[in-house]
């Protein structure tokens, strides 16, 4: 796993020529609304994409993890099958309901039932490399769903230089990146990680949360602010010096985001003395997201090898799938 986190970079840099070289069969036309569907690792793209289009897409874009899609998708519908795997059950089903309603399918995997169904119906099936675990591959999804964004006119690709330029500051400060994740999980070792962000970046913080559940083997829960302000907040009143607050930042955050985040710091430290802010590093949207997903990544593989534990490994996950495929 600290190969893949490692390579990162080189990863976007694959994918983004995996875009290029992609050729369309999907017409340009107009989506009433445009619905990513995918779970896990393969659907986290979707999620950070999602809050990358918020003030950029007139249409509504949402990112569907369920065997169902919502019942206004129809004809006019954009449906973005993500499944790095192609056979993952929950996708495979909300494709099936994509097709009776006639939606427009665009799928992205390495393979599967997936890239079969789309090949017997004609659909725009983008393969990305095999073999690699689903959370590792975040850029060749993340990239590809830009891909369909903006060839299908609903975003510019502007992304393109934004990514390009993270690429080479997530290079150029890989030693320091790894230097500042050692020590944010040695602070985190033996405690309950509490992730809090700006709404912005919330996909960034699910993130973040999946990789401590996947690769650091704990518990973890994220929630965001000013949302928290309303209901979490009140939850803050006995010890929990066991537990460990991370908040995810941009210096440019929205100033009453920021305010609160201070408030809040002076509430929660009367709780817990372990309050870890994270600063992000970057101009654009997706030099800060990539240099924070970047950063994080590499603190869960070194805190699961603090606690002598294997990052790759996801036995419980695979007895779920052994378990419903008898079922």
């Amino acid at each position: 796993m600290k190969k893949l986190v490692l390579e990162f970079s080189t990863q976007l840099q694959e994918a983004l020529i995996i875009a290029k070289n992609y050729r369309f069969v999907t017409p340009k036309k107009e989506f009433s609304n445009v619905i990513v569907t995918g779970l896990g690792g393969s659907g986290i793209g979707g999620s950070i994409v999602q809050n990358y289009a918020f003030d950029k897409m007139n249409v509504p874009f949402i990112v569907n993890k369920d065997y169902f899609l919502p019942a206004f998708v129809n004809k006019h519908s954009l449906i973005i099958v993500c499944s790095y795997s192609g056979n993952t059950e929950e996708t495979l089903e909300a494709m099936q309901h994509a097709i009776k309603a006639k939606a427009t399918i665009i799928c992205i995997t390495s393979g599967g039932k997936v890239a079969e169904v789309a090949d017997k119906k004609g659909y725009d099936c983008i393969l990305v490399p095999a073999g690699m675990p689903p959370r590792s591959c975040l850029g060749y999804a993340l990239v590809q769903i830009l891909n369909v964004l903006a060839n299908l006119g609903l975003i510019d690709n502007k992304f393109e230089k934004e990514i390009a330029a993270a690429i080479k500051q997530m290079k150029a400060g890989e030693a320091e990146t790894q230097k500042k994740a050692k020590a944010i999980a040695k602070k985190m070792l033996g405690k309950l990680p509490i992730i809090y962000s700006a709404p912005a970046y919330e996909g960034v913080a699910i993130r973040f949360r999946q990789q401590i559940n996947e690769n650091s083997k704990l518990l973890c829960w994220h929630a965001v602010i000013p949302e928290m302000n309303h209901n979490e907040l009140v939850g803050w009143r006995d010890d929990a010096s066991d537990k460990v607050v991370l908040i995810l930042r941009n210096s440019d955050d929205y100033s009453r985001t920021q305010t609160r985040m201070e408030i809040n710091k002076k509430v929660i430290k009367k709780y817990t003395p372990n309050i870890i802010e994270i600063y992000s590093e970057g101009k654009s949207y997706w030099e800060k997201s990539f240099y924070l997903i970047h950063l994080t990544d590499w603190v869960s593989v070194i805190l699961a090898d603090m606690r002598e534990l294997d990052a790759t490994e996801v036995k419980v996950i695979d007895f779920l799938k052994g378990s419903l495929a008898k079922s």
